[in-house]
């Protein structure tokens, strides 16, 4: 987007780790919503589909949260890490204009 477009809308704000970490939250969200529908089919054929989609959503979070890792803007295995980088992307979520 352009800056100034994006200053004016308040969207500038907007980083890559809190536009990366929504975007891991989506993803952790459609896995968990495959699994569930999973466990409520009604047909076989149905069933294959969802795991298969479940499958691809399984390896869309791997991608996204590696590329995090990789990158520094997410550290699931270092706490107080996360939890400063939380902070930060909480701080940035509620500066975001309403």
């Amino acid at each position: 987007m352009n800056p100034i477009l994006e200053h004016m809308t308040g969207l500038h704000t907007l980083t890559d780790d809190v536009i990366a970490m929504d975007f891991l939250m989506n993803a952790k969200s459609g896995v968990r919503n495959y699994a569930m529908a999973v466990t409520e089919c009604a047909t076989p054929e149905i069933k294959q589909i969802l795991m298969k989609q479940l499958d691809e959503a399984i390896d869309s979070y791997e991608k996204i949260s590696t590329y995090m890792m990789q990158n520094g803007l997410y550290h699931p295995y270092h706490i107080p890490e996360q939890i400063q980088l939380d902070l930060k992307n909480i701080q940035t979520a509620m500066n975001l204009p309403s």
